[in-house]
């Protein structure tokens, strides 16, 4: 079981945040804090594995948290769940550590595939260690490859990586945003394919989702690579 810390000033988030956490498999809320010195408190007394933190505390910012954390010698891994959405914080989230960043308001499949992408990580670093340093370097570079993608792609167990670096490598040379039309004749892959995994991307916080409006029928989603 995975070990959860959920982080949050307002009492009634924070226990929504917990019921999410709670329904998927394989995780358990082991505390709440609602300010950051009760986090700090929490990690000095209790072994954690995932802090799902909001950056607005009343006592100091979560990003001002994670860098006492990382001081303090706490190693435990952050998803940031904020409403804060500005660029200057998202990336100050990264530089710290943060695995994903989940803006607030979201729903219970949003929260799902970030976790769901977390423990696919934590497998993936598992099988890693017992395998680099004890084999050949092809085999070092292959496992360390598996661990970035994991990271990039933020993909559940049961997706296939190579389909989601394929499809980001599609979106990241494109010079506008595309449809799952376009996706799919870029890549190859079936039209029902590229859109399954568009939006799980799109879920986990990869992509960029806008609707463009013709004159008549429902509006087209296009997608753009977004990390």
């Amino acid at each position: 079981m995975i070990d959860v810390l959920v982080v949050d000033d307002d009492f009634r988030v924070a226990e929504i945040n917990a019921a999410y956490v709670g329904k998927v498999p394989g995780f358990r809320v082991a505390a709440r804090a609602h300010n950051a010195a009760q986090a700090l408190a929490t990690l000095e007394r209790h072994p954690i594995d995932l802090v799902l933190l909001d950056h607005f505390l009343p006592d100091e910012t979560g990003l001002s948290l994670v860098r006492r954390m990382r001081q303090q010698g706490h190693h435990t891994d952050v998803i940031m769940v904020t409403s804060a959405s500005d660029v200057a914080t998202v990336q100050a989230a990264m530089r710290h550590g943060a695995l994903h960043y989940l803006v607030k308001p979201f729903t219970f499949a949003g929260l799902r595939a970030k976790l769901d992408s977390y423990a696919t990580l934590r497998r993936t670093v598992d099988r890693a260690a017992g395998t680099v340093g004890g084999g050949p370097a092809a085999q070092d570079q292959e496992q360390v490859d598996r661990i970035f993608a994991a990271l990039r792609t933020g993909l559940p167990s049961r997706h296939s990586v190579p389909t989601a670096e394929l499809i980001r490598d599609v979106l990241h040379t494109a010079d506008h945003p595309l449809s799952a039309h376009e996706v799919a004749d870029r890549t190859g892959l079936s039209r029902s394919t590229a859109q399954r995994y568009l939006r799980l991307l799109e879920q986990s916080g990869r992509l960029r989702l806008t609707l463009r409006y013709g004159e008549t029928g429902r509006p087209e989603h296009r997608y753009a690579w977004m990390v």
